[in-house]
This record gives C-alpha cells, sequence and structure tokens, in this order.
C-alpha cells in the first residue's frame, strides 16, 4: 500500500467516531424549578426519579435534569422560570408557585405542575380531561381536606372551642385555604385566629402570638415553605404543648402529632411519569390532569403522649401509619 493512501485510511478511521457522536442527538434537559430548597426534597426527588424510569428515563443515562430553587424566596422565580426557557429545556416541572413563573415565561415549552387546588379555578389549564395549551400535571387536593383534617383535631381534643390556623400568605391557594378553613371550622361549631408567616422569624412570632392567646389547637396550612420548616414548627408545637394538625406525612415523621393529605411521593412519582410521556412525545394539550387518588393519615403516639392526650381506638384503626 503506498504511504499516501495508507495515512488517508488512517485519518478516515479516526474521523468515524467523531462523525458518529456529532450525529447523536442531544440528550433531553428537564427543567425542575421550585420554590422551596432542595434539602427538603431528597425523597420526593427520588419518587421524581421513579416515575421518570417507569417512562424510560434515568437521569445522568438519557435525560439531564437542570434544577433550580428558589429557597423560599417566590420573587426569585421569574428569573429562574426565563433561565430555564433560554436554555432550551425540554419540559419544566413547577410547584405551586413556580408555575406561574413558567407559564408567564412561555407557552410552548411544555409544563408538568403539581397544584393543591383545581388547575381550572387557577387559570392553568382549560379543563382537567382536556388542559389545552402547554400545561398539565398533578392536583393534589390540599384544600379539599381542610375539613376532614379538622375533624382529626376535634376527635383528639374533643373539647376544642378555639383553633389557631397558620398560613403562609404568599401561598397561591391561600385565599381558598382560608375559606375552606372557615367554612369547615363553622360547621362544627370552631372559632378560628389566622396567624400568617412566610419567615422563619414570622413562624417564632405566630407561636409567641399562640403563647399568649393560647388556642386550644394548630391547625398548620398546606405550603411548600412550612414543609421545609416542619422540624422548626414541630419543635415549636411541643414546647408550647400544642395539639398540631399538618398536610404532610413529613411533619408526623418529624415529631407532629398528627398528618392527613395525599402523598407527596407519590404525587412526585406520577409527575415523573408525566414527564416522561412528555418526552416520549405525548403532548401536555392531550394529557389529562391527574387527581391525587392516594391520602395517608399518620399518627404520632409519642407525641400524643407528652400532649397527655387518649388517642381514640378507632382512630388508630383508621391511620394508615402509627408511629410508635
Amino acid at each position: 500500500m503506498r504511504r499516501r493512501e495508507f495515512i488517508t485510511l488512517v485519518a478516515g478511521a479516526t474521523a468515524w467516531p467523531l462523525a458518529a457522536r456529532a450525529q447523536q442527538p442531544a440528550m433531553p434537559a428537564i427543567g425542575f424549578l421550585n420554590s422551596a430548597s432542595r434539602d427538603t426534597f431528597a425523597n420526593l426527588l427520588r419518587a421524581f426519579g421513579q416515575g421518570l424510569k417507569e417512562s424510560g428515563y434515568v437521569e445522568g443515562e438519557n435525560v439531564t435534569i437542570i434544577y433550580r430553587w428558589a429557597e423560599n424566596q417566590v420573587d426569585r422565580l421569574p428569573v429562574l422560570a426565563a433561565e430555564l426557557v433560554r436554555r432550551k429545556v425540554a419540559v419544566i416541572v413547577a410547584n405551586g408557585p413556580a408555575v406561574f413563573a413558567a407559564k408567564a415565561e412561555t407557552t410552548t415549552i411544555p409544563i408538568v405542575f403539581l397544584v393543591p387546588e383545581d388547575p381550572v379555578k387557577l387559570g392553568l389549564v382549560a379543563s382537567l380531561a382536556r388542559p389545552g395549551g402547554n400545561l398539565t400535571g398533578i392536583n393534589f387536593f390540599l384544600g379539599e381536606l381542610t375539613a376532614k383534617r379538622l375533624d382529626l383535631l376535634r376527635e383528639l381534643v374533643p373539647g376544642a372551642a378555639r383553633v389557631a390556623v397558620l398560613v403562609n400568605p404568599a401561598n397561591i391557594a391561600i385565599e381558598t385555604t382560608l375559606r375552606d378553613v372557615q367554612s369547615a371550622a363553622s360547621a362544627i361549631g370552631l372559632q378560628i385566629q389566622v396567624l400568617n408567616a412566610s419567615t422563619s422569624g414570622e413562624i417564632e412570632r405566630a407561636f409567641a402570638a399562640l403563647a399568649r392567646d393560647r388556642p386550644d389547637a394548630l391547625f398548620v396550612g398546606p405550603d411548600a415553605f412550612f414543609t421545609g420548616r416542619r422540624v422548626q414548627l414541630v419543635n415549636l408545637s411541643s414546647r408550647h404543648a400544642m395539639p398540631t394538625a399538618y398536610g404532610a406525612r413529613d411533619f408526623a415523621e418529624a415529631g407532629g402529632l398528627v398528618s392527613y393529605g395525599a402523598s407527596l411521593t407519590d404525587t412526585y412519582r406520577q409527575v415523573g411519569a408525566y414527564v416522561g410521556r412528555i418526552l416520549n412525545g405525548a403532548k401536555p394539550a392531550d394529557l389529562p390532569v391527574v387527581q391525587a387518588s392516594k391520602f395517608e393519615l399518620v399518627i404520632n403516639l409519642p407525641t400524643a403522649r407528652m400532649l397527655s392526650l387518649i388517642m381514640p381506638s378507632m382512630l388508630l384503626a383508621r391511620a394508615d401509619e402509627v408511629i410508635e
């Protein structure tokens, strides 16, 4: 073989892998936009990854995820959403406060949301069955469960007449939550005292007000910020010997008295599966909004004993988990 022909052959062989790599499609990217902080989401991110896997996607293997956390500073969300849009992600996952920031930035990139109330009322979709547009997702019914959580407090504290309600004024569902609480409380003869908190310092001040006014029990409204501050909330409730009901099992696992609400791990798994379907070609406009269907009642018995509460046997029988 002539020297010139040999060099040409070797050069061509060397170029083949480079050309093959250049022709490979780019790995799709998911934008994960959340109002909270990552350190409170470890178990939910695992559930999200499981949902993705059910649709054939594994982070780092055939999909990449760009995480953007607002660290409970909702005013940062528009900037973070705009960044994800500039990076041309294939789909955006957004929780309640973040979905409006994402929606304002794009009408073309698919958005999968997690919201605590009817997304039609929130103006996110045209209907539950046929969302239309570029949004679909999960409704996990936090507002609709308000009456049941108040009933739990009444069962645990039979003589309760006044219940404090802690809410985050920045929450997208605050009006619905307060309306539901007031309606449910009136139906069973409870008076409510509303306390607002959107920072750690405001939580401390809210409990100072509780110590002064001494309501019979506390209802913590559904909110991602409160979930992130669950240890602070549970510790303050214990310090002030305040029977408290929460909306997610994370609180009961951290030492809270009782929690009742949709399973957030199951919800995030469903979101992961929906994102995978969109990556596989489904359109958000054609994917019905999923209604949460798995709910959990978790009771913390050591906390009940610390509060000198007698746990009704029928309530224990209904619980999905009793922490001993």
